[in-house]
């Protein structure tokens, strides 16, 4: 029995990296879980074998939450499916990065719709389940970025800093409802988008960490695990740095 045991959460953009990881990590914990999914169906159709081989009950949705309309037929599909919404795991993101100088319009937009109006749209849907539940987690990735800027990502950096006000503002109105709302800030985390940079780049991030390497999906993951558990039932509208100390 884990403890996430009867709970069902909702991962989007777990396909990879850090939602991949938290996909897992729920499996694990016993709560059964949807996930969605952009591109590939195979990779959503071989995630969701890997989920259920933990002895859980596990779909993959293609769907992208950046849409109003699609993130309400999203939300209702897994209450219809799996009879429950527990947990809300907003992971979807995108990098446009540029300098602003040279950031286009679509650029701005894109980064603003995926990262920051999906959390709105996902959690807007939900709240009605939850709210007649009087009870639940929501949990939005955010990053450290969104906290102390980034030169180059003024698109990326105004999403995650909007996350952290977001995150806030629904922890103040659904509190009475007994539903909490966290936000998780990931540092320099070592995924397939880390893998591209040169040894150099990596290098310099780490050794600016007083922990003094990168982090793993899995640490990301284990603080989502906390939030989403009944452990954390007095937490919410905080924001957990998991980033090896990087903005101390």
């Amino acid at each position: 029995m884990g403890i996430l045991s009867g709970k069902t959460a909702l991962i989007t953009g777990a396909s990879k990296g850090i939602g991949r990881a938290i996909a897992i990590r729920y499996a694990q914990e016993g709560a059964n879980v949807a996930f969605t999914y952009l591109s590939s169906v195979e990779k959503g159709q071989a995630l969701e074998n890997e989920l259920a081989a933990f002895g859980i009950k596990a779909k993959g949705f293609k769907s992208d939450a950046s849409n109003f309309a699609a993130a309400d037929e999203l939300v209702n599909a897994v209450v219809a499916e799996f009879g429950a919404l527990d947990i809300l795991i907003n992971n979807a993101g995108i990098t446009r990065d540029n300098l602003l100088m040279r950031m286009t319009e679509d650029a701005w937009d894109e980064v603003i719709n995926v990262n920051l109006k999906s959390c709105f749209n996902t959690v807007k849907a939900a709240t009605r389940t939850m709210m007649k539940a009087k009870a639940g987690s929501i949990i939005n990735i955010t990053s450290v970025v969104g906290i102390k800027g980034n030169a180059g990502q003024a698109n990326y950096a105004a999403s995650k800093s909007g996350i952290v006000g977001f995150t806030k503002s629904v922890a103040l109105e659904l509190g009475s409802r007994n539903i909490r709302c966290n936000a998780v800030a990931p540092g320099f985390i070592e995924t397939e988008m880390t893998a591209v940079l040169d040894e150099k780049t990596v290098q310099g991030w780490r050794d600016a960490i007083p922990m003094r390497r990168g982090g793993q999906p899995e640490e990301v993951a284990n603080a989502c695990v906390f939030l989403g558990s009944d452990m954390s039932s007095y937490i919410s509208g905080q924001v957990l740095q998991v980033d090896g100390a990087m903005l101390t």
